[in-house]
C-alpha cells in the first residue's frame, strides 16, 4: 500500500466537534436504487438510526457485519441518497487506501452510545 500524505493540521477545537460513538449494527439491508449502498440499522443505546454505507461492492458479504459494534460519526446532517435517508457515517478503515475495508470497532463489547475521543 502506498502511504497517503498526512492531511492539513486541524485545531483541537475542530476535532472536538466530531461526535464519534459506538453502535451495534442490528440489521443490514440492501438499498434497491444503489449499486454501492447498504442500509445499516444501528442501535446507539438510547436511540436507533439508519446509516447508509457504501459497502455493497467493498465486501464479499456485506451482511457479515450484522451484530457487530463499530464506530460512527453521529453529528453529520441527515443526507438523502438513493431515496433513503442516512443519519450518520460508518467509520470504516481501508476504503480510502483502496484495500478491503474493515470496521473500526472496540476490542471488547462496551455500551452502545459510548463516545470516542
Amino acid at each position: 500500500m502506498k502511504q497517503a500524505p498526512i492531511k492539513d493540521l486541524i485545531t483541537f477545537d475542530d476535532f472536538e466537534k466530531l461526535d464519534i460513538r459506538v453502535g451495534t449494527i442490528t440489521a443490514v439491508s440492501e438499498v434497491k436504487k444503489s449499486d454501492k449502498l447498504m442500509k445499516l440499522t444501528v442501535d446507539f443505546g438510547d436511540h436507533v438510526r439508519s446509516i447508509l454505507a457504501g459497502i455493497k461492492q467493498e465486501r464479499e458479504n456485506p451482511y457479515e457485519i450484522e451484530g457487530k459494534q463499530a464506530l460512527f460519526v453521529v453529528n453529520l446532517p441527515e443526507r438523502k441518497m438513493a431515496g433513503e435517508v442516512s443519519q450518520g457515517m460508518l467509520f470504516d478503515i481501508g476504503y480510502e487506501d483502496k484495500i478491503t475495508p474493515c470496521l473500526a470497532m472496540p476490542e471488547t463489547t462496551i455500551p452502545n452510545g459510548c463516545r470516542a475521543g
